[in-house]
């Protein structure tokens, strides 16, 4: 049996505000908004700080919702699985972290490292941030799911620090992308 006193525990110790494990579609994305909106006053009394997690919160889960990669089925049936993900917000010490985590194709693997890697040597530079975004913005390259990375870079802006990253090797076929953001709080 899930020992699930020990895990509230380990939620509670560490200030675990909200993780979810499964499929991320648009309903469960603005239902997790509304929930988290009224947590984090609770937890925050900067509104700046407040707008900023909250904006992350937005851009990183609507990434998860469009950027799963799905995984074939694990059984004889052809059907597809669904596009899941895990992601966790919680604090530590002066500042917000927010994990997520999806399955990518390991054929994407170069190309997200390389942009993050863009992002992340601009240091943070709200000033070159912009100037990146609109670059993206005028170059009009975008993915077949939409997306030009533009995402990242805005997170990078509103939380003003480096964008964490790993890929982890799953298979042949897919690797999982693990993304950590820091927001820092006014204490």
């Amino acid at each position: 049996m899930l020992d699930l006193y020990n895990l509230y525990n380990d939620m509670h110790d560490n200030d675990i505000m909200l993780s979810y494990k499964g499929e991320v579609t648009s309903a469960l994305v603005n239902s997790f908004l509304n929930v988290f909106e009224n947590r984090l006053e609770s937890f925050e009394d900067d509104t700046r700080t407040k707008k900023k997690v909250f904006n992350v919160l937005v851009e990183t889960l609507q990434n998860l919702q469009i950027h799963v990669d799905e995984l074939p089925s694990t059984d004889d049936n052809s059907k597809k699985e669904e596009k899941k993900a895990v992601f966790m917000l919680w604090t530590e010490g002066n500042k917000y972290r927010l994990s997520t985590g999806n399955h990518i194709l390991i054929s994407n693997v170069s190309k997200l490292r390389s942009w993050l890697d863009k992002i992340n040597n601009l240091e943070g530079s709200r000033e070159d941030l912009r100037s990146l975004y609109k670059q993206v913005l005028n170059d009009g390259i975008f993915s077949e799911k939409g997306g030009g990375g533009l995402g990242f870079i805005d997170i990078a802006k509103k939380s003003g620090q480096k964008l964490e990253y790993d890929f982890r090797p799953v298979d042949d076929t897919y690797s999982f992308f693990v993304l950590e953001i820091s927001i820092p709080r006014k204490i």
